[in-house]
């Protein structure tokens, strides 16, 4: 129960689970009607690079 409590095996992956609902948003944004294609790979590529700095911030006190 304590692992659960903690986050068990998503434990430290907020960034990642948070990139992959953005990705998961923005494809079913698409598929619905709501956005272009542009605006789809626009939200895609934001998302990305905003793990991608997060990613490069974390790594700089190692």
């Amino acid at each position: 129960m304590g692992s659960f409590i903690h986050g068990g095996f998503f434990a430290n992956r907020k960034t990642q689970i948070m990139t992959g609902v953005g990705i998961l948003s923005a494809l079913c944004a698409y598929l619905v009607g709501d956005s272009d294609i542009y605006a789809t790979v626009q939200a895609i590529i934001a998302v990305c690079g905003v793990y991608l700095l997060h990613k490069s911030n974390n790594n700089k006190g190692k």
